[in-house]
């Protein structure tokens, strides 16, 4: 019988199964057994019937980035189906979760067994070789981590998993849970303005004057000028844009038309901007009194506010920041104007190779000063989620540093949109679970020493990965390559 004859089964009619399977074995399960349990057994069921539906299953055959052909090849068998299971139960495990805090238990393990079953299907006959790559590099970089984070506590005789364990039940309160979206959002923003020049090959150190400037001017201007809804939301907006492109452009002129290192250069306008926001935040200028050792901008009219999005659904009486919104449309544009535009193609060709750029006539000065410019309008944009959604004014305590903390956090995430959103949620939880160890007399630092070694693990251990996978698919080339030379010869 020939590979066709075999393939009976429909993708779709599978997908049902799978879902079916696991979703009735989940159900089932959890009335003798906790649900967590139940839920991996019915997750694991369900990919296990994928696997051994899967000759029969029609389906195009998977090729990764460079077009060579990964199904069937080593590298696939040994990381698809294992990577595949594991973000199907992990998948399952987090809706069921999420849901359990306004469902009850069965129905939350019921609708976490559809997601993780059904992602069973797609992971299995979708995720690439590579990918499942980058996925345990990061996973192996999370262990280590780990591992070193458990070392100093235990170094400094603190007991590890009772502190992992302490961190872990405070940061998943609903109360927390609102805090990690808010500030996360914040560190999103200002993530994908430093990715923008890292995928230039450029390294706009300077996000965090470009935001601090550019919300203190926005702010100035909510409060000294009322204008109707929307219409004072946009200007707001407008506002931090501009002030953040224009300073970083300032960057991105001296580096096109004098050399300057934008490095440098961003050092020293951060330098700048603190001073300038240390003169303007002032009685005689654009700030007011608001309490006895406290001045700021004047409050923004409530007309002006970006309202909440209520968290009742979180089992918390907070509100998520509105501008979450605003950051989700910033990612999308961002994987759009990269990945389906002619300017995103020739960004990542300048970061990859400037001579190669010329070559194909991109105007290199061109792209590096738009790479800046743009770079610093999504930075202006990193201090509004707070501004307008909590605070309502800029004053002597507004949130500093965030800039330097999307360095750390683009480099997390691999400067991809959907990888920089794990790594600032992740970031945020360390920052909000942290907040509880100095009421066990446990040095809050430990968060700290965690998320630098998360960097430099995720860093490292990607990089020997990424390195590694590179020579794989050169090898598979010529592979392929000599083949059909062989093929090719044979046939004259």
């Amino acid at each position: 019988m020939t590979d066709i004859g075999r393939r009976t089964v429909a993708a779709p009619i599978v997908l049902t199964l799978a879902v079916v399977v696991g979703v009735v074995a989940t159900v089932l399960l959890d009335l003798f057994l906790l649900w967590w349990v139940a839920l991996i057994i019915g997750v694991v069921l369900a990919f296990a019937l994928v696997v051994v539906l899967e000759p029969f299953t029609p389906d195009e055959s998977r090729v990764g980035a460079d077009g060579t052909k990964e199904e069937g090849s080593p590298l696939h068998k040994l990381l698809v189906a294992p990577m595949g299971l594991v973000l199907s139960v992990c998948a399952g495990l987090l809706t069921t979760w999420v849901l359990d805090l306004q469902l009850i238990e069965s129905v939350a393990a019921a609708l976490g067994a559809l997601v993780g079953s059904g992602l069973a299907f797609l992971l299995f006959h979708r995720l690439s070789a590579m990918l499942a790559l980058s996925f345990g590099a990061v996973m192996v970089a999370g262990v280590i981590a780990v591992g070193v984070t458990a070392a100093v506590l235990s170094f400094s005789g603190i007991a590890p998993f009772q502190t992992f364990a302490r961190m872990v039940e405070f940061g998943t309160r609903p109360d927390s849970l609102v805090q990690i979206i808010n500030t996360s959002t914040t560190y999103y923003l200002a993530a994908v303005a430093v990715a923008i020049g890292f995928k230039m090959g450029l390294f706009n150190i300077g996000v965090d004057g470009q935001y601090r400037l550019a919300a203190l001017l926005a702010a100035a201007v909510g409060g000294y000028l009322v204008l109707p809804p929307v219409i004072s939301q946009i200007v707001i907006i407008a506002t931090a844009i501009v002030v953040g492109g224009v300073w970083a452009g300032i960057a991105g002129y001296l580096k096109v038309t004098r050399g300057v290192s934008e490095v440098i250069a961003t050092i020293m306008l951060n330098s700048i901007a603190t001073g300038i926001t240390a003169y303007l935040l002032s009685t005689d200028r654009l700030a007011v009194q608001i309490s006895v050792n406290n001045i700021a901008t004047p409050p923004i009219p409530e007309s002006a506010w970006v309202p909440g999005i209520p968290a009742g659904f979180l089992g918390s009486q907070g509100e998520i920041y509105g501008l979450v919104f605003l950051a989700a449309a910033v990612g999308f544009l961002y994987w759009l104007v990269l990945n389906r535009t002619r300017f995103g193609f020739e960004l990542r060709v300048t970061g990859h190779s400037q001579t190669v750029a010329e070559a194909g006539g991109v105007d290199v000065k061109k792209m590096v000063f738009l790479s800046m410019l743009l770079s610093g309008m999504i930075a202006g944009l990193v201090g509004l989620p707070q501004l307008l959604g909590h605070s309502h004014y800029y004053a002597l305590d507004f949130p500093s540093g965030i800039g330097f903390i999307g360095i750390a956090i683009a480099l997390l995430g691999r400067n991809h949109p959907v990888g920089i959103v794990f790594a600032a949620l992740l970031w945020a939880f360390l920052d909000q679970s942290a907040g509880i160890l100095p009421f066990d007399d446990i040095p809050e630092e430990i968060a700290v020493i965690a998320q630098a070694t998360i960097v430099l693990t995720v860093v490292v251990v990607y990089e020997v990965v990424h390195r590694w996978g590179r020579r794989y698919q050169q090898q598979q080339i010529g592979k392929q390559l000599g083949r059909a030379i062989e093929v090719g010869g044979e046939a004259k």
